[in-house]
């Protein structure tokens, strides 16, 4: 009996030996999934100069990691790849439109897989160019057109609307919205800073108060601060 118990306390610390010799895992961390942030992004062709940069995030195994990839990966896009160009220059994942309409992927690969070298990892978001005067395009619909607000001058200041949430700019400044529904956007000037007028919206009392009713193609208003 007691060299069976022998036997068998062996037979664990070779099996306890043998489960600390394998190698540490943390010398084979691999990337398993590609996040591409914002997951959308949509262009109003009237701002002929907007760009935005894509970010993309990597997910490890061996150990877990969650990390900023960009600089690392390659971007491109799927799609109607004529609709926007991304820049491989500084800072990398940066998108700008070319011209067109409709809706793309953005897309961010690396050759680092599950599988080893050979495997490809990749990405998705999408990006739409928008002009609601083609009816094939995203806003051109019958039923909503795209109301852009730019903010202009040498000044300062905010720009918001009622209904609350359409317009906040900076920040938000365009959104989809009913064709005939009155929108009334509220200028602002940051201190010290003045308003001074709107270009493409009839002025109301007080003049920095302006409202409109959505034209079926679309509407470009500039807000001007000095």
């Amino acid at each position: 009996m007691k060299r069976s118990y022998i036997g068998l306390a062996l037979g664990a610390l070779v099996a306890v030996g043998a489960v600390l010799s394998l190698p540490s895992c943390g010398h084979d961390q691999k990337l398993v999934g590609i996040t591409v942030q914002p997951p959308g992004f949509t262009f109003l062709l009237a701002d002929k100069d907007q760009t935005t940069p894509y970010k993309a995030y990597g997910t490890y195994i061996h150990p877990p990691a969650y990390t900023d990839i960009t600089d690392q990966v390659t971007w491109g896009v799927d799609g109607l790849a004529s609709v926007v160009a991304i820049v491989s220059g500084t800072p990398p994942g940066t998108v700008t439109t070319e011209g067109g309409c409709g809706v793309s992927d953005v897309r961010a690969t690396a050759t680092v897989g599950t599988g080893g070298s050979s495997n490809i990892v990749v990405g998705y978001a999408t990006v739409t160019v928008d002009d609601p005067d083609v009816a094939y395009c995203p806003g051109g619909s019958s039923q909503q057109a795209t109301l852009a607000v730019v903010l202009a001058g040498s000044g300062q200041g905010t720009v918001t609307s009622v209904p609350a949430g359409l317009i906040t700019c900076p920040g938000s400044c365009g959104a989809q919205v009913t064709i005939g529904n009155l929108v009334v956007l509220q200028a602002t000037p940051t201190p010290p800073h003045t308003f001074v007028n709107w270009n493409g919206c009839t002025p109301e009392n007080p003049s920095t108060t302006c409202s409109l009713t959505m034209p079926a193609g679309g509407l470009l208003v500039s807000a001007n601060f000095d």
